[in-house]
């Protein structure tokens, strides 16, 4: 593959994973629109986004490999626990504690990837760290600690998933999504009933479906063929910057000074980075 392949290649992982975050910040205020159990709603959700990738595959290859496997495994725990720590905690916790996920992304790759740990990703996780707790600094309440220790263990999952999905980059990386949110619509089965399916809840169990869970998980698991998977969860930064964003829109919440001290933080910690990567290259 020729350089300019590689870099045309780099941006388009780049685009896919802005895109799939865009999608992903709709979550935390379509999850507070359904009445029910928050594994019901998870599974819903899933049912719906396994329907949009099987029609986007056509014919998946399932190998029942170990990456396979583990990766359906942690992507079906990673969307239940996402949607139980929304219904515990707000949903600014949930996404900002959600985000520990690089922490871990840097960890499982250098133990599992073996990608190498360089200065500048160290940097950035702090950069971002930092910014995403002066974003949300004033929503932390130690009152929801079941929903925040839910949260980052949704961030481990989700490291757990990114890694498995980049091991999988010239094989079955789509699949295992795939199979992983018939994981999830499985285990929901017995809490399906506990869903007060109104059309105002059909409508955002649609939309979570379709956009938030199935064409961005698509993006996503073509971007790590692509990207690091360091680099993947650190863009995903857009996610929670733009949460509190469709609040305010929606909700006409004022996300204050620290909010926005933070989100400047991030973004220029995120852009910077990869700036630097393709002026290096």
């Amino acid at each position: 593959m020729t350089e300019g392949n590689e870099i045309k290649n780099r941006y388009k992982g780049i685009l896919y994973v802005i895109v799939a975050s865009l999608l992903w910040s709709t979550g935390g205020i379509l999850i507070k629109l359904i009445d029910g159990n928050p594994i019901g709603i998870a599974g819903s959700r899933s049912l719906i986004a396994f329907l949009i990738m099987l029609i986007y595959i056509k014919k998946p290859k399932i190998t029942g490999s170990k990456p396979q496997i583990l990766g359906a495994s942690a992507y079906a725990l990673t969307v239940i626990c996402f949607v139980i720590a929304n219904k515990m905690t707000t949903s600014a916790n949930a996404i900002l504690l959600q985000f520990t996920a690089p922490i871990f992304v840097v960890l499982l790759g250098f133990f599992l990837l073996k990608e190498k740990i360089h200065n500048y990703d160290i940097i950035s996780i702090i950069a971002v760290s930092l910014g995403m707790t002066l974003f949300f600094v004033k929503d932390v309440n130690p009152g929801n600690m079941i929903g925040n220790i839910v949260a980052i263990f949704s961030g481990f999952l989700l490291a757990g998933t990114t890694v498995s999905l980049r091991m999988q980059k010239d094989g079955s990386a789509v699949e295992t999504t795939l199979l992983g949110n018939l994981f999830a619509f499985i285990v929901s089965i017995p809490f399906l009933f506990q869903i007060n399916f109104d059309s105002k809840s059909i409508l955002a169990i649609i939309l979570l479906g379709v956009f938030q869970l199935g064409i961005s998980y698509i993006l996503y698991a073509k971007s790590l063929k692509y990207i690091t998977a360091i680099e993947a969860i650190l863009i995903t930064a857009i996610e929670p910057l733009l949460n509190p964003v469709w609040v305010f829109l929606f909700d006409g919440e004022n996300p204050g000074m620290y909010p926005v001290i933070g989100g400047i933080i991030v973004l220029i910690s995120v852009i910077a980075r990869n700036i630097y990567i393709v002026r290096k290259n």
